[in-house]
Order: structure tokens, then sequence, then C-alpha cells
């Protein structure tokens, strides 16, 4: 295995594969632009765009302006000029050696490039074994994977020891945009920094854990991709088991990726497995019809796809976290196509004051303490408290809950600052062979090894999705799901 880079050696060229799809319009090269504007980029760093579209480089030069000039933020004119020098592009099938050898005249004199996978999954092993066979995959090179990595316990093994047979595991950025996400790292922050939160942070304070994925687009022409995954394999097992790690996972001992991903693969390993008695009772599978969402009529997910199909679309599920730390704290997940709104989410909702000295009327005003974290569609971290009522009430002291904003965005970034793309954080952190907020291989089949045992559950149960209307919280059984523990999804 060739040795992993060292901490301090930043790459000096970016090759794109994939430069003309969608996550590189809409995420990639405007990151890479904006990381520019911002002075992350090294001086002589390079960008070649790859892919099988045919384009000369001054095709491809115009074709970012468009995208740039798309977005909300003006273009500063420097920033641009010196961002176009940096961008080259090269036509071919990167799948082939021959493809492959096709960039090396443009890598000329970089020293250590990185690879950036924006392609299907299943292309990945032919590309970076073309790669290898180029020589361009050597001792400083390194790849990006966008997730998910294989479409079960399986596949994930085998996509990952092909990779593996031409880049070293430190070498290898399994990259999920959530984590790129301030609120995520502000999560690690707020539990780790601050002696107020972690003293509270487990089953003796928190009674329990929501994380909620919920979507209003539908699945339209990725058709093809989803009812091949669902949405168990398509969200669950990449991004909401990555926000339950961060949410569960035990203090590690420094920022180390070792320190920090070693942990994340405990609380993997601690989940309880799903049987089939449990899925029955702890999970609940749907599939949007046709409905309405913002105010207008959204096909079924059949229609969508043109046959009938056994594919979910929603899934909301009990997980159980067999440690000391989090035994008896329920976490429920759900995410789904066609909610009535576009929303990632974590609620930590603490447990009730013990007893209320508080009058009948103050009584009934008590809400127990609750932290959100919202991702999507704005970031934020808010803590309820419960505060004093102003003013006289008869019968004493009235309360009412007060929601505090935590997030800090505006503080460090400036009034009205830009918003930045999750990808920024990430990009940065291959630049700098930092790989402690991306996937460690380990890590990846420790999740598909539960996902697994979830599909398998609901097979050996002959579990089929439930119809929900589109513009709806999911099927009726995703509230009793959670209900029949006295307990409700936070509107």
């Amino acid at each position: 295995m060739a040795k992993p880079p060292p901490a301090e050696t930043q790459a000096d060229a970016l090759v794109l594969f994939g430069a003309t799809g969608d996550l590189s319009r809409r995420m990639l090269l405007p990151s890479l632009y904006f990381l520019d504007a911002d002075g992350h980029l090294p001086a002589d760093f390079k960008i070649v765009g790859s892919a099988r579209t045919a384009l000369s480089r001054e095709a491809f030069v115009a074709e970012v302006r468009k995208i740039l000039e798309a977005r909300p933020e003006p273009i500063d004119d420097g920033v641009w000029e010196r961002f176009s020098k940096r961008l080259d592009y090269v036509a071919g099938d990167a799948t082939t050696k021959a493809g492959a050898t096709e960039l090396k005249p443009h890598l000329k004199g970089f020293a250590r490039p990185m690879f950036f996978l924006a392609i299907s999954p299943s292309l990945y092993a032919k590309v970076c074994t073309a790669l290898g066979e180029a020589g361009l995959a050597h001792d400083d090179s390194r790849v990006v994977l966008e997730k998910p990595i294989g479409r079960d316990l399986e596949s994930s093994r085998a996509l990952n020891e092909a990779v593996g047979q031409v880049f070293s595991e430190e070498r290898i950025f399994r990259i999920d945009h959530y984590l790129g996400k301030e609120t995520v790292q502000n999560l690690i922050a707020l539990r780790f920094a601050n002696t107020l939160f972690e003293p509270l942070w487990n089953n003796l304070t928190i009674d329990h854990v929501q994380i909620t994925v919920a979507e209003t687009e539908g699945v339209g022409d990725r058709w093809p991709y989803y009812d091949e995954y669902g949405a168990l394999r398509d969200m669950l097992q990449n991004h909401m088991l990555q926000l339950l790690c961060f949410v569960a996972m035990e203090p590690p001992a420094d920022m180390d990726p070792r320190s920090v991903r070693n942990e994340k693969v405990k609380v993997l390993r601690s989940l309880r497995r799903y049987t089939r008695a449990e899925a029955q009772a702890c999970s609940i599978r749907g599939q949007y019809g046709k409905g309405v969402v913002a105010g207008k009529e959204a096909p079924s997910y059949e229609s969508e796809r043109g046959k009938t199909t056994t594919t979910e679309t929603f899934v909301a599920l009990r997980v159980d976290i067999d440690n000391w730390r989090w035994a008896g704290v329920p976490f429920f997940m759900r995410t789904g196509k066609r909610m009535p709104e576009k929303r990632t989410q974590i609620v930590i909702q603490f447990k009730p004051v013990p007893h209320s000295i508080f009058g009948d009327g103050a009584r009934n005003d008590m809400v127990a303490n609750r932290l959100v974290i919202d991702l999507q569609p704005q970031e934020d971290i808010a803590l309820t408290l419960m505060n004093k009522l102003p003013g006289v009430s008869k019968g004493g002291m009235r309360l009412q809950s007060m929601p505090l904003s935590l997030s800090l965005l505006s503080t460090y970034e400036g009034p009205g600052a830009r918003r930045r793309i999750a990808y920024e954080r990430l990009l940065i952190d291959v630049l700098h062979g930092d790989n402690t907020l991306f996937v460690r291989r380990d890590e990846v089949e420790e999740a598909w090894r539960w996902i697994d045992g979830v599909a398998d559950a609901w097979a050996e149960a002959g579990m089929t999705p439930k119809p929900y209307a589109a513009g709806s919280w999911g099927p009726a059984g995703a509230f009793a799901l959670i209900e029949r523990s006295e307990r409700a999804w936070l509107d």
C-alpha cells in the first residue's frame, strides 16, 4: 500500500470527473469559485473538468461562467479572472486506461492531484483502476467518492476492495455533504467545548431524540436509481446514520480523524439489530400517492415510475443504542419524499422536571427543555427554556417557553454573510488531507450491516409500503410509531 500524504501537504490540482453533471453544476464548481474568492486555493492550483461530453476548454469555461451567473451572488470580475485561468477540460472515457492517460499532459508539473468522482458509484472501481494503470494514482494523490458506497454490505465491500487496490485508506475521502454543514460541526463544539451540555447528554436527562430529513420534491427522472435503492438505502444509510453518530458518540480523545471515527464506529456497532417482530413494531414503510405539495398537484410515485413497485419513498424507524449512555433512550428517525415542507432537523428532547413547585396554572404551562438543530432549509441551533411570563397573574406565577438561538453564524461571518455551501468545508479538508469529516471504510460497512438487517427483517415480516398522500407527513403509522410511547413528532 502507498503511504498516506503528509498532513501538511496541500493538493495542487483537482480533477473533477462528471464535470458537466448536476452535482458539479449545483455544488462543486460554485464551491470552488467561492473558495478561490476567499483565498483558500493555492496560487497555482489547477481545476481540470472531465466528462464524456465533447467540449473545448473555452466552451467549458463559458459554461462555468453561466453556472455562476445563475446564482444569486454577484460575480467578482477580479476573482473570475483568476478562477477562469485555473480551469481546464478533458473530454473522454475515464473508465479506460486510454481515457485516463489523456489527463496526464494536463497534470504535467502537478505532483499532488485530488480526483473527485462526481459520477455514478457503479463507475468508481473502473475509474480508479484506470487511474492506477495510467500512473496517476501515486503516493501523493487522493480520491473523493460520493456516497452511497454500494447498495448493501456485499456490494460495498466489493467496491471498497476495488478502490483500495489503487488508493490506500488514508487517501480515500468518502464524502457526505451533511457533515460539511456548520450546524453539524457546531454540534461537536456544543457537546465537547461546554461543561453545560456534555454532563446532561445521557439517558438520565434526555427523554428521546428525533432525526427528520423531509423533502418536498418527488423522485421524477431519478426513478431508475431510486427504485433500486429506496429511502432506506438512499437517505437513511448514509446521511441519517451519520447524524445519529455525531449525536450519540462518546467524547473522542482528540480531534484526530482516527479518534473521531473510532467513536462513530462504536455507535454503529451498538445499534440494536432488527428482528421480524421489531420490524413490525418499530418501523413504517411508505410510498407517496398523488396529492398537493406547496399548492400544486403532485403525481404519485407509481405514475413517475411507470408501473407498480414496492420501493419505499418514506421510512420511519425507532432505533435503540445498546450501551450505558443511551440505554432506554429511543431515537426516532423519519425521511421521505413529497413531504409538506423541506426540513432536516435533529431534536434532543430532555426529560421534564421531576416535580413542579408552581401552581396548577403554571404546571400546565410547563414544557420540557428541547435542543433543536436545524440543518435545512436554514441552519440554526435553538434551546427551549422556561421563563416567567411577564406581568401579574391571578393564582401565582405563570410560565412561558422561550426559544434561545445558539447559532453563531451571524457573529463570526458578519451580518448578512453568505451561507457557505457544505462542500466548501469538505473540499478544504481534502485539499489539506484532513479526513475527520469523511467516512472510513469500516463505518460504511457497519452502516450497511445494520441497514441490511432492517431490509431483511422487512422481507421476513412481509412488510410492503403503506400509501400516503403527497404533501402529508407519511402514513398514519408513522405517528402511531412515536405516539404509542406517549411522545410526538415536533411540528
